[in-house]
């Protein structure tokens, strides 16, 4: 799933981005707030995580821009501003959490695993498709009881399906929540992919419907 991290501290990025992308994320930097308003009003983002001390345009600034123009996505609040009226600050624009520096990394995927669940409608932590379940906080897949083994963009595709479960995804947009870089869709990347995926589970739980994409529904 595609996330958006806006920071400006270079090293803290580097640091947050394999992490995140080894918790199951496509992920987006930007050092600058214009850059980040940009993205956020274009791309199909599932979260943000964003400094309230972006250059060229304020974090608050920027989550404000989204919400007046109707983005929705879930939105985590990261800075070194720990103030109570700060924080008010950021909820009343728009933000959903608020995670304070110095933070402990585990911490900031736990919250945003739960931002992006609740995000979907899922209260419980674990999400079910038939035989099919995710554990969202230990970031693992079941099938039947037995544990999957996934690789990273397996697993990143199976779990935007389970976040999306009954909905029909088009080529295009599996593929930006798939693939570090984009995908280019005249590329069969995807169908290879998802032709591994379909034999890891061993059942029509993958369902193509023609012309339009495909479908993770319970048997």
């Amino acid at each position: 799933m595609r996330i958006l991290l806006a920071e400006d501290d270079a090293a803290l990025a580097e640091r947050l981005q394999p992490l995140l992308e080894q918790a199951g994320y496509v992920v987006d930097v930007v050092a600058d707030g214009r850059q980040a308003e940009e993205i956020g009003q274009v791309e199909d983002l599932q979260a943000a995580i964003v400094d309230l001390g972006l250059p060229g345009l304020d974090g608050l600034s920027v989550i404000e821009r989204w919400r007046g123009n109707g983005r929705d996505f879930p939105v985590l609040v990261l800075t070194a501003r720990g103030r109570w009226h700060d924080k008010l600050a950021g909820f009343d624009a728009g933000a959903d959490d608020y995670l304070t520096k110095p933070f402990q990394a585990d911490e900031l995927v736990l919250r945003l695993r739960a931002l992006i669940r609740r995000s979907h409608g899922h209260a419980s932590p674990r999400l079910q498709c038939g035989p099919l379940q995710l554990d969202v906080n230990a970031g693992r897949f079941d099938l039947d009881g037995q544990a999957l083994a996934l690789s990273p963009q397996e697993f990143r595709l199976l779990s935007y399906f389970i976040h999306h479960s009954g909905q029909v995804i088009g080529r295009d947009r599996l593929g930006e929540h798939v693939f570090d870089g984009g995908h280019d869709p005249d590329s069969n990347a995807l169908d290879v992919l998802l032709g591994r995926v379909r034999r890891k589970l061993g059942a029509d739980l993958i369902q193509t419907v023609r012309g339009q994409g495909w479908r993770l529904t319970a048997p």
